[in-house]
């Protein structure tokens, strides 16, 4: 009801004793004129200039010519502790009227709306603009600019590499927007293009001046594996690492530093590409100028190993100054091995020297002069002689047999003939490898020519002795049957040892023939120690006819005289494959002797190959 009453009230009508009843129309239309002209109309989201009316323990209260007064936070004006009545700020207006009839202001609003318009304009008109930094992040620094964060990178930061970004934090630094991406408020700007521009008439001067052999001061600002870039104020130039020291050196940090400061001389200079070479050895004499003249051949010396390659390694004797020592100078061991066996690089050593040319700047080097050659000394004779048991290294690997190390420089060969009684070994692989341990014996000593022959299956007793009692001629044994081809197979014995059975004597009872694999019953119808070799007949053990054709065989075999075969040419190791019919008792001789002879010419040939 009083609402309706409000409503329908008529204003103009009040009588002369109401609310503007002593006002005439017009001048109350004057009135309302000039009480209008008191206001200012204002719009949401507009930065103004207010005056500052009163002060609370909360608010701030501003005037900014609109109807009502409005609040903004006391904590927006911690930056302006001496804030007082009737100052001026500007605000943000974010609200003409909220739930309360309250006008809604915001100065922090205000500051960031203005910082942004003066970030754009500094990208537009190329100003500078100041700010703080406030943290490091991944891969720069996040800076302050009113309010408005924005990301300064790393490599924006200077003209040189900066490795610690957190000196930087609190500092107030100048600025230039170089990027502002709107659509997610980010803005990125650069410290380094001002600097660049203070350095650009200091590179000029530098680059019109710039002399080869001109001595200059400079600061490493990057460190590679190749080198150091030294910046020469506002110019850089590269000290290759062959130019920081006369001696090798793996990396620069060995011995300079970020950020030293150091002279150096301009050795090349290209003008086009604008790139400076520099050096730092070049400001000192070369060390072989200066080395002491009491170094002569037979001197001895100690250094540093500074490189390995395949022939040898070079050794540091004073920075600058190096000498080969080659391989064969390592150990008096006339099998020449890989260097690394003996030296690695780093490693400080001690050395003769063997030849010196000043002139030419070479040193060759010799560590195994330092020690007495074993093959010289006065018990070697007595200590390796023939007969004598010996544990050595397995050195090397070679078709016809190995090389053992009995100590350093003393080496001995295995032939492969003489490193098994029973099995017949194709190469030294397949009984031992480098590095293995290997009991012998000696069976030559040839001190004149440095050589030593060496056997491992007379260690042990000749078993054949045995086996001649054993594999008797008719005797039968179980065999297995592990290579098979068309000249005969080969045979696995007991004891470990093998025998041979050609074609016609595999030949089954049920006439079918015996295949790889297969274990039966063979047997022995040839038997020679000398040669270890035995001949068995799987079809003479069921079979009368083939055992007594055999037996007749061998009857005649033995009786046939030992020079008969030799004479006839039948002498060769490739017969041990031919035909049984063809086999005598003097061939076989005569192969015995043979096999001797080429297996000693072998191992002779090997020995003199070896040197």
């Amino acid at each position: 009801m009083a609402t309706e009453l409000v409503d329908n009230f008529d204003w103009d009508n009040v009588g002369a004793s109401g609310f503007g009843g002593n006002y005439s129309a017009d001048e109350r239309a004057r009135m309302e004129e000039m009480y209008g002209g008191t206001l200012t109309t204002v719009q949401e989201e507009e930065v103004v200039t207010g005056t500052v009316v009163g002060i609370t323990d909360r608010d701030v209260i501003l005037n900014i010519g609109f109807k009502s007064d409005g609040l903004v936070s006391l904590t927006e004006f911690r930056d302006l502790p001496d804030l007082k009545i009737g100052d001026e700020v500007e605000v943000f207006i974010e609200d003409q009227e909220d739930a309360n009839g309250q006008l809604i202001l915001s100065r922090k609003k205000a500051k960031i709306k203005q910082a942004w318009k003066a970030i754009y304009d500094a990208l537009e008109l190329d100003t500078v603009l100041e700010g703080v930094v406030k943290r490091r992040t991944k891969g720069g620094l996040i800076m302050e600019l009113d309010g408005v964060e924005a990301f300064l990178p790393g490599s924006q930061i200077d003209v040189k590499p900066i490795r610690d970004f957190d000196i930087y934090v609190g500092r107030r630094m100048e600025v230039k927007v170089v990027k502002i991406n709107s659509a997610f408020d980010n803005v990125v700007v650069s410290h380094k293009v001002l600097i660049e521009k203070d350095l650009e008439q200091q590179r000029e001067a530098i680059l019109n001046n710039l002399e080869k052999g001109q001595i200059l001061e400079g600061n490493i600002k990057n460190m590679t594996n190749f080198g150091v870039f030294i910046d020469l104020g506002g110019v850089d130039g590269l000290l290759h690492i062959t130019d920081i020291s006369w001696g090798r050196i793996a990396h620069p940090s060995e011995v300079l530093t970020l950020d030293q400061k150091l002279n150096i001389v301009v050795l090349d200079f290209d003008e086009a590409k604008k790139r400076i070479s520099l050096g730092l050895k070049q400001l000192t004499p070369h060390p072989w100028d200066s080395l002491p003249a009491d170094l002569q051949p037979g001197s001895k010396v100690s250094g540093r190993i500074v490189n390995v390659a395949d022939y040898g390694a070079f050794m540091e004797v004073v920075p600058g100054v190096e000498g080969l020592i080659h391989v064969s100078e390592m150990s008096w061991s006339q099998h020449l091995r890989n260097p690394q066996d003996f030296i690695k690089q780093g490693d400080t050593v001690e050395a003769q020297i063997l030849t010196l040319d000043r002139e030419d700047r070479k040193m060759s080097l010799g560590i195994k002069q330092l020690t007495e050659d074993p093959w010289t000394r006065e018990d070697f004779a007595g200590k390796y002689a023939v007969g004598t048991k010996h544990s050595g290294t397995v050195r090397n690997l070679t078709n016809f047999g190995l090389f053992v190390e009995l100590e350093e420089g003393v080496d001995g060969l295995v032939h492969v003939s003489d490193l098994s009684w029973t099995k017949k070994i194709k190469h030294p692989s397949e009984v031992v490898k480098v590095g293995d341990k290997l009991d012998v014996v000696v069976l030559e000593l040839d001190l004149g020519a440095r050589r030593l022959a060496l056997g491992h299956k007379q260690l042990e007793e000749n078993p054949w002795d045995t086996f001649a009692t054993v594999f008797t001629p008719g005797s039968v044994h179980k065999a297995t049957i592990t290579e098979k081809s068309e000249r005969g197979a080969v045979l696995e014995l007991p004891y470990g040892i093998e025998g041979f059975a050609y074609p016609k004597g595999l030949t089954k009872e049920d006439g079918s023939v015996a295949e790889n694999g297969e274990a039966l019953d063979f047997r022995v119808t040839e038997f020679s120690k000398d040669d270890r070799r035995i001949v068995l007949s799987h079809t003479a053990s069921f079979s009368k006819e083939a055992a007594a054709e055999d037996d007749n065989r061998n009857s005649k075999f033995k009786k046939k005289p030992a020079a008969g075969g030799a004479a006839q040419g039948e002498g060769k190791l490739s017969d041990l494959k031919k035909s049984d019919e063809k086999s005598t008792l003097g061939d076989l001789d005569a192969l015995s002797a043979l096999r001797d002879q080429m297996a000693g010419a072998e191992r002779k040939a090997a020995s003199d190959s070896a040197e």
